[in-house]
């Protein structure tokens, strides 16, 4: 698909998300029709059972998946003869054993190991294939992870009375620096460097810009709206802070209530956060939950220590060489082909 038409298609979807609140609930004030209860209220609830319903469907659909050989995806020496070198490295890039898995799957999912060791191509002069360090890849990708985790973490001060210990110790080192009233929080700013690095980057290889469809664009575009309005309700437009976590406060208890005072940009800001917890579990964002269930990364590869037998093979009726044999060794003889055992005389059957 043409990259123009993928972006326009994915942008103006997020336009007509961000339009949709803005229109329902403004809109609505304007005339007399008060929306707010299905914006702040209907849509969140909605959005977290699917997000949690889709979630559980996916990974119980993956978990029934048959993986009958082992198939991890290794990078070093495989274990073997005692004196070929099997060391630390080659036991987290190639694990035989249960600790080996654990340990590598912790590097991939906290440091994106594999994502660290990635190279990408390029074509030399004269058609000469080139493999360069990718690094600005892995940090990108780790930029955004991270910060986006700093970023609900603080976003639990909304759901919580009183607040955990932990979320005021990152408070306090997201606003280390302190430069802006209300206190500036980096996360924030470098989430929104983080995507806009990603965005640029698919957009920017040409490779990478031939493969990309609006699925791809789409989260991008969703959590940039998200981060926007976030930053527009904190430093310009001043949201009500205290109405907004009674909201908060009720969808978690149960006991929703709308209070007033509620500035129209939360509601556009929550209705993003509501589609993403919707479209979560049916896009490529899963790979959250499906990095665990990864054949090419959960399995020890032991292939030369354990025979790997599909179970899901059908019992076959074997015709042995012995029955062969039995079966058509007169006419072998008569041929002269050579057999294993010979036929008794006339004399010896007597």
């Amino acid at each position: 698909m043409n990259v123009i038409l993928s972006l326009i298609i994915s942008s103006m979807a997020v336009g007509v998300l961000v339009v949709v609140p803005f229109a329902g609930v403004w809109g609505g004030r304007l005339v007399g029709v008060h929306l707010d209860w299905l914006f702040g209220v209907v849509i969140p609830y909605v959005a977290v059972i699917i997000f949690f319903v889709g979630i559980v469907y996916r990974v119980v659909k993956w978990a029934k998946s048959p993986v009958p050989f082992r198939i991890p995806s290794t990078c070093a020496q495989q274990k073997s003869l005692p004196w070929i070198k099997y060391g630390y490295a080659e036991k987290l890039d190639n694990p035989v054993s249960t600790a080996g898995v654990v340990g590598r799957m912790i590097l991939e999912v906290f440091f994106f190991r594999s994502l660290f060791r990635n190279t990408r191509l390029e074509f030399g002069s004269g058609g000469n294939i080139k493999y360069k360090s990718a690094k600005w890849l892995w940090l990108g990708a780790i930029v955004f992870h991270y910060t986006f985790l700093v970023v609900i973490l603080r976003h639990l001060r909304f759901f919580t009375e009183p607040n955990p210990f932990f979320v005021k110790m990152i408070e306090n080192v997201d606003g280390f620096f302190q430069i802006y009233v209300p206190t500036l929080y980096q996360s924030g700013f470098l989430l929104g460097a983080a995507l806009t690095f990603l965005l640029l980057r698919r957009l920017l290889d040409p490779k990478l810009r031939y493969i990309s469809l609006p699925a791809d664009y789409f989260p991008l575009f969703l959590i940039l709206g998200m981060v926007t309005t976030g930053i527009l309700m904190r430093y310009v437009l001043k949201a009500d802070v205290v109405s907004i976590k009674e909201l908060t406060m009720g969808l978690v208890s149960f006991h929703p209530t709308l209070p007033e005072g509620i500035s129209v940009v939360f509601y556009i800001h929550l209705f993003l956060v509501s589609v993403l917890f919707a479209y979560f579990p049916f896009s490529k964002l899963m790979h959250m939950a499906g990095v665990f269930l990864s054949p090419t990364r959960n399995l020890s590869n032991n292939t030369r220590i354990v025979r790997h037998i599909n179970p899901w093979n059908p019992d076959v009726e074997f015709h042995t060489y012995e029955q062969y044999e039995d079966e058509f060794r007169e006419k072998m003889i008569e041929a002269g082909l050579p057999v294993e055992k010979q036929t008794a005389s006339p004399a010896a059957k007597e």
